[in-house]
């Protein structure tokens, strides 16, 4: 049996401005990653090195500008998680002063699993927060997953 983790968070910046730090690969780095290659359309790829140390690696399957997100993921060189395992789903509602972001994760492979990518998600979702309100974050320091 597969795992689901869900998460949420507010941003103090509109909904394109979110869209804009999930999607363009100039911007994911300025909160996750040291590398990223993401073409944001159905069949587009997207991989994430984070840390220099774990690259992420999955394709999209749903891009609603401003709205929502789909795409698969996995992680090179993990057999009990390669690319392309689990699915992220990112909803954007509009709130009054901002986004609220709906994450989910599915088809993680156990608890074990879904307790380390919470961990790791909701200290990445923290920086976003803070880099699409204009912030600077900070340099990263990956969890070790």
């Amino acid at each position: 049996m597969t795992e689901t983790l869900r998460s949420e968070i507010e941003i103090s910046a509109p909904q394109a401005t979110v869209f804009a730090f999930l999607t363009d690969p100039e911007k994911i780095m300025r909160w996750m990653g040291t590398e990223a290659n993401v073409e944001a359309h159905p069949g587009g790829i997207y991989l994430v090195s984070v840390g220099d140390k774990y690259r992420a690696r999955g394709q999209f399957t749903e891009v609603i500008p401003v709205h929502r997100l789909a795409y698969s993921f996995g992680w090179e060189g993990r057999e009990d998680m390669p690319p392309g395992s689990s699915l992220i789903e990112i909803d954007l509602e509009e709130k009054a002063g901002g986004t609220l972001v709906r994450f989910t994760h599915s088809g993680l492979p156990d608890e074990k699993e879904r307790a380390s990518h919470e961990k790791g998600w909701n200290h990445y979702l923290r920086r976003l927060a803070i880099a699409a309100a204009g912030g600077d974050p900070g340099p990263d320091t990956p969890l070790e997953a």
